[in-house]
């Protein structure tokens, strides 16, 4: 009896499959050497890094969120330091309805919603009636802030305003 096979190289390959080297039934995808595959694997790693360092270097770093710190303006008086760390700018420019810092910081909805306790305490100066407040820059400018003038005293006078003298 005979045995009828099907057309083929006489390898047991049907016509038209061939088996590639270190695999049987490979895919499209199927990369025939694995060090073609870990090139392509990392070139295609690289190019992901760099896009993503390019999308960063386009749009920037978020600027950090550091708490608000205290500096000295150039008029030698009580200051806001802006995120950038070279901004000082006057404590009664803060919350003030301008965006004086390069990101807005200055007017920040949470800081500026509730003035003045929601304020750093180096921000704000208290009257004589502590009910009313001042920002720090303006206490001993030569205005009478405060409406007492208790903003303009030294703080020993301001601590007895009528001293008994004997």
């Amino acid at each position: 009896m005979n045995k009828i096979f099907p057309q083929g190289d006489g390898n047991d390959n049907a016509a038209g499959a061939k088996a590639l080297p270190g695999g049987e039934g490979c895919g499209p995808l199927c990369c025939s050497r694995q060090g073609a595959c870990l090139s392509a694997f990392l070139l295609l790693l690289l190019v992901t890094l760099a896009a993503l360092i390019a999308l960063v270097a386009i749009l920037g770093l978020p600027p950090r969120t550091p708490g608000a710190q205290t500096c000295v303006t150039a008029t030698n008086r009580t200051g806001f330091l802006c995120h950038d760390r070279r901004s000082c700018i006057p404590a009664s420019r803060v919350c003030d309805g301008v965006r004086t810092c390069a990101h807005g910081e200055d007017e920040d909805e949470a800081m500026c919603r509730d003035m003045p306790q929601n304020l750093p305490s180096f921000l704000v100066a208290r009257c004589g009636d502590p009910s009313f407040w001042i920002y720090s820059d303006q206490k001993c400018d030569g205005a009478n802030n405060c409406g007492d003038c208790s903003d303009e005293l030294s703080p020993d006078r301001l601590a007895d305003p009528d001293p008994v003298t004997p």
